[in-house]
């Protein structure tokens, strides 16, 4: 049988993991020197809680998971006899990968005759959860890894995710973001466009004054990338910015009807201590990233 993981950067909940029959890794954040495992350590994530905290002035910290936390979880399907497909976020943003491949490669020697298979979506939060959950209906339509594999060859860079952040500590502090500096000043109210790019990293790409002319920027990229855009899901992320998220699914609606697939979501605690409170972004099927 084969077993499908993801993680807790990709945005995906309990609730929709057991929709597609994910299993999930926690990846942790700490605060004040306490680590909290998402969905392990609570059930439920409260967005409004966690980045009200940002808000005072939290800036916690994320770190890798260890080789021994990923043998925890993989081994008990390999010792039940199945193989594992772990869809995870962007290999190039985190050194926790080199960890699971530590683990992975020790599994295999005691389980020789078992297979670990990985997509890389190339993306976090709902740049992921879009492939993630399309590879989560291929899985539940009967598809082989094989097939999905194949898919993800040509598909994953075909999902797109642009946002903009509303305070740039947040960013500064994680220096997970290339092409910054150069919106780093003080100016009141300039807001970085990022996108992930086909590399699997978040790149700066622009800068708008103000929240509206920002999400007004993210209406464009849809505008002028999106592709079979009603066949596919359209996620907007935010971090505890519900207003924005309303005006963004209106002009979304406005552009493309009302037909649209739109999920809206909570951005993870663990991503979120990157970008901090009031981010917001959308993902979509494109021409290109």
């Amino acid at each position: 049988m084969l077993i499908l993981f993801t993680d807790t950067d990709t945005d995906l909940t309990p609730k929709k993991a057991k929709e597609f029959g994910y299993h999930m890794i926690s990846m942790p954040f700490s605060i004040d020197g306490k680590t909290t495992y998402p969905y392990e350590d609570f059930e439920e994530f409260d967005a409004h809680e966690f980045y009200e905290k940002l808000r005072g002035g939290v800036l916690p910290k994320t770190s890798a998971v260890s080789a021994e936390t990923y043998k925890k979880y993989f081994e008990p399907h390999f010792k039940n006899g199945d193989d594992i497909l772990y869809v995870h976020f962007s290999a190039a943003m985190s050194a926790t990968f080199e960890a699971m491949e530590q683990a992975v490669n020790e599994l295999k020697a005691a389980y020789p005759e078992r297979q670990f298979y990985t997509i890389d979506t190339k993306g976090i939060t709902i740049g992921s959860l879009n492939i993630v959950e399309e590879i989560g209906d291929l899985y539940k339509a009967g598809k082989t890894v094989q097939e999905m594999q194949e898919w993800a060859k040509t598909e994953v860079d075909k999902f797109a995710v642009y946002f903009f952040a509303d305070d740039l500590k947040f960013f500064k502090a994680s220096g997970r973001v290339s092409g910054l500096a150069g919106t780093m000043g003080t100016l009141l109210g300039i807001r970085p466009i990022i996108h992930m790019n086909s590399e699997g990293k978040m790149v700066n790409i622009g800068k708008e004054k103000g929240r509206t002319k920002a999400l007004q920027r993210l209406i464009s990229y849809v505008e002028e990338l999106g592709e079979d855009i009603e066949q596919h899901r359209v996620i907007v992320a935010h971090t505890d910015a519900p207003q924005l998220v309303d005006e963004a699914v209106r002009l979304l609606k406005e552009k493309f009807g009302d037909n649209l697939r739109l999920e809206l979501v909570d951005v993870n605690p663990t991503a979120g201590s990157h970008c901090g409170p009031s981010t917001v972004g959308i993902s979509f099927h494109a021409k290109h990233r």
